[in-house]
């Protein structure tokens, strides 16, 4: 296990460590509450031992505040066992109301030690397993069923918080909207089953231009997610202008590489997409009309024939 052990006594706090880490656990060492909240928030433990009497803040005042610190999620809870040499019937319940958990005296022999350290393992184990549980969940549930690409929601959440960080810092950004040409027609023509192939291919294609132009660090945090049907939406943070554009173009020539058939599509013959791009440099106000004009670019890029970018 990683443990905090808060003890202002360098002696004690010497002993106690040597003892833990015998049983093979790893020691971080606070000497005050300040230093505990420091490294708690710092960093991640399976338990933390707290001493009660310590100068200027104790350990329940600590422990209090450690608690105000944590998720409501059970995985986000961490264990905390007070260390004492006066496990009165007062310190018991203040513990307690403080969000400790247990006690254990200074003094305990290394048999129960070791038993109650057992016991904390299998705790953080359980809540090991169930925070894995919950990141499968959490992203399962943002993400599109059909295409695996961030779903709605996941967009909604994520270019709120990005825009938000693009306006305090006066950068830009930009927006990309997507359409497949003619899609009603692919449904119709090839059926629904090879319409939702069809937008899985789409999907994977759009990605991987994505994570290239990541990888290639023409743009940072950018995501692409399934806006709705048909439609697609690419989000890019902090570029310049002109980078939105040029990222459009790679998506929509990079697709149009892969030949997939659709005989109904105008005079391409394959699946295409058009883009709408929209970039503000730098970000103010609100979100709303950035989306707006990007929806704009896109429906003028379909008018003008599709498979192609209009951009700002």
């Amino acid at each position: 296990m990683k443990i905090l052990l808060v003890d202002d006594s360098k002696a004690v706090a010497m002993m106690t460590t040597a003892r833990l880490e015998s049983f093979g656990h790893e020691v971080t060492h606070a000497a005050d509450g300040l230093a505990a909240i420091a490294h708690f928030q710092r960093s991640v433990f399976d338990l933390i031992l707290m001493d009660i009497e310590m100068p200027g803040m104790n350990g329940f005042e600590t422990t209090t505040r450690i608690r105000a610190l944590e998720g409501h999620e059970p995985w986000a809870w961490t264990p905390i066992i007070f260390v004492t040499a006066t496990d009165t019937a007062t310190n018991v319940v203040t513990a307690i109301e403080a969000g400790g958990d247990d006690f254990i005296s200074k003094m305990a022999p290394e048999s129960v030690l070791q038993a109650k350290m057992k016991a904390m393992s299998r705790i953080a184990a359980l809540r090991a397993r169930l925070a894995q549980a919950n990141s499968k969940l959490q992203d399962q549930a943002n993400r599109d069923g059909l295409t695996g690409l961030l779903n709605r929601r996941a967009l909604d959440m994520q270019v709120d918080r990005l825009w938000d960080e693009a306006v305090r810092a006066a950068k830009p950004f930009s927006i990309l909207m997507i359409d497949v040409d003619n899609f009603k027609k692919y449904n119709d023509h090839y059926g629904h089953l090879s319409g939702d192939d069809c937008l899985k291919t789409v999907a994977q294609s759009l990605a991987k231009t994505v994570k290239q132009a990541i990888d290639d660090k023409l743009v940072a945090e950018t995501f692409v997610a399934r806006f709705g049907g048909e439609e697609f939406c690419v989000v890019i943070p902090n570029s310049g202008n002109g980078v939105h554009l040029g990222l459009a173009m790679a998506l929509v020539e990079n697709l149009a590489e892969l030949r997939i058939p659709h005989e109904k599509n105008a005079n391409w013959g394959v699946v295409t997409i058009s883009i709408g791009a929209a970039c503000i440099d730098p970000a103010f106000g609100t979100l709303g009309p950035l989306f707006r004009q990007a929806d704009e670019l896109l429906y003028r890029a379909k008018d003008a024939g599709r498979n192609r970018v209009e951009s700002n």
